[in-house]
């Protein structure tokens, strides 16, 4: 028997009536939250992810702003155009979407951002809030989706063993603080593995939540799951499928067939943590808006 499906869809779409709502509220007082997205260049994939963000938030009844910059942007302009951003006041949270191009130093670019707008949390100042628990720290929105989509489901992290395979600074490790904090969706034991741990699949099995987040189609299969454990797919991946119309499919990085007969609760692939990632930014940008006219 397959485990209970987790879905993505659902949940966040509740979340995103809640901010609609939270931005309702505020339309009387005549402002309403914003959110800048900058594109560099012409990547197809980047361009859809913007497209949905872009959709969101209008549907959200937010302030949106789209910058599409060309491919031979340099990285000054890229940040003059941060800068300009960061000084408007209808603008309350700002996105750079990745990839950026090679000549384009990220991290530069994303710590030009302010922190009191960096509704992706990467800055180090959100980074080191979040480690201390700080309540105005901007978590991550892939990870903050995980943690909402566990809360919303009743599926209990107090006392459980979390395992994150995976420790990138998007979502492994942002992962780990959040499950560990003391509060609602928080109070685990967090292990973190990635692929030079040692005897992977072993470590893995010891985990009533498995967090998979390591960015190979179909890595984890059915050696890595302890039955009756919660298995949260993070990633998605392209694979090429002649048999399909575009020549491709979408996996997850968990072998979905083998994995699910064992798991209590597993996440799909689409429609599981994809669109909590949305829906987390709405959440951070009302979170923004609000600290910033409190």
């Amino acid at each position: 028997m397959s485990g209970t499906i987790l879905d993505g869809v659902a949940i966040g779409k509740a979340i995103r009536d809640e901010v609609a709502a939270a931005v309702a509220r505020h339309a009387p007082g005549g402002r309403k939250p914003g959110l800048a997205v900058i594109l560099v260049g012409d990547d197809p994939a980047s361009r859809a992810y913007v497209g949905s963000k872009e959709k969101a938030c209008l549907e959200a009844g937010m302030h949106s702003v789209k910058v599409v910059l060309p491919e031979t942007t340099s990285e000054e302009e890229l940040l003059v155009h941060i800068d300009r951003l960061n000084a408007d006041p209808r603008v309350h949270g700002i996105l750079v979407q990745l990839p950026l191009p090679r000549h384009i130093d990220k991290e530069k670019v994303l710590f030009r951002v302010s922190p009191a707008k960096d509704v992706d949390g990467f800055h180090p100042i959100n980074v080191g809030k979040l480690v201390i628990g700080d309540p105005t720290a901007f978590r991550p929105c892939t990870p903050y989706g995980v943690q909402q989509m566990l809360m919303r489901s009743g599926i209990e992290t107090k006392g459980a063993h979390a395992v994150i395979v995976g420790r990138s600074t998007i979502v492994g490790r942002p992962m780990a603080s959040l499950l560990i904090q003391d509060g609602p969706g928080g109070n685990a034991t967090v292990t973190i593995a990635h692929s030079r741990s040692r005897d992977l699949p072993a470590i893995a099995r010891t985990a009533d939540i498995l967090v998979v987040a390591i960015g190979r189609p179909e890595f984890v299969t059915r050696e890595f799951v302890r039955p009756g454990a919660v298995v949260i797919d993070v990633g998605i991946n392209r694979v090429d499928d002649p048999a399909r119309p575009r020549g491709y499919r979408l996996t997850g990085d968990v072998k979905y067939d083998e994995v699910a007969p064992l798991a209590s609760w597993i996440t799909p692939v689409p429609g599981g943590v994809g669109p909590m990632t949305i829906a987390m930014l709405l959440q951070n940008t009302l979170q923004a808006f609000e600290q910033a006219t409190a």
